[in-house]
């Protein structure tokens, strides 16, 4: 199973470009969905959401539509790992089981400044729950935090996949991946125009990339050239994993473009709808 996307939908420098000029705000994530097979959610990561948007998100998308849900920085940025146990709950509890089938896997992105230390994320591994039903008994410890706005219930027991995307050069060792894989957690592939570590390895039942950008942060596209290289890539992924592919390069307009294109490369996604 190959999902192409973007991570984030709402950026006022697409609204005339990719989101046709007038279209509603309400209905960007409307659009997006028709065009492509999956979004990272990426406001979880700057705060705890609501269950009423991630149920209004799969109203809004179509029946086999995936979300990949982004981990809250209160957890990987400000705990750093480190007694997480109700932070864990809240976010759980903050809605993202109100997905339902359409809740795909679940990153964390550790921050730059955070070196690898085996034990303290082998601890923290430990507690990711791996499946929905987990999620959800994790869900019920949350705090008054979510108090009277919490998602503590799943529709059926589904496995749930969790990745980590890292940034500092001293996860650069192979016993970062056995670490990875002894968890089955995903290790992210991060394609970051040089700056961050580069990983190469299928460590889980899932092959998730984040494409930031090949030559500036955020910013440069992906040439055809870029696209089929990185198409063969998805192909070879996928003969023995789940491959999730975000283009994160949103700046000027290309990511929504960019996946569109290599989506159409590996024959995955939605048809666009027909125009007029």
């Amino acid at each position: 199973m190959i999902r192409v996307g973007i991570s984030g939908w709402r950026y006022a420098p697409w609204r005339g470009v990719f989101y046709p000029p007038g279209l509603p705000q309400r209905r960007e994530l409307e659009y997006a969905a028709q065009r492509l097979g999956s979004i990272e959610l990426n406001g979880s990561f700057y705060s705890l959401q609501r269950p009423s948007s991630y149920r209004t998100w799969v109203e809004q998308t179509p029946e086999d539509f995936v979300f990949s849900v982004k981990g809250g920085r209160f957890v990987t940025h400000m705990l750093r790992l480190r007694g997480v146990e109700t932070a864990l709950a809240n976010f759980f509890a903050s809605g993202p089981l109100a997905l339902g089938p359409k809740l795909g896997p679940v990153l964390w992105q550790l921050p730059e400044r955070h070196p690898y230390d085996a034990q303290e994320l082998g601890a923290f591994l430990d507690l990711l729950p791996r499946t929905t039903g987990q999620a959800a008994a994790l869900a019920r410890q949350h705090d008054a935090r979510v108090e009277g706005r919490a998602w503590t219930s799943t529709d059926l027991d589904r496995p749930l996949e969790h990745v980590l995307e890292v940034r500092h050069p001293s996860f650069r060792t192979p016993d970062f991946l056995d670490l990875l894989a002894r968890h089955r957690v995903g290790v992210v592939v991060a394609d970051t125009a040089g700056r961050w570590p580069a990983f190469d390895a299928v460590t889980s039942p899932v092959v998730y990339v984040r494409l930031h950008g090949e030559e500036e942060l955020y910013v440069s596209g992906y040439g055809a050239e870029a696209l089929d290289r990185w198409a063969d890539r998805v192909r070879v992924w996928a003969r023995e994993a789940d491959v999730y592919v975000y283009f994160d390069n949103d700046v000027k307009v290309h990511a929504p473009h960019d996946a569109m294109a290599l989506a159409t490369r590996l024959g995955v996604g939605p048809s666009p709808p027909a125009q007029g």
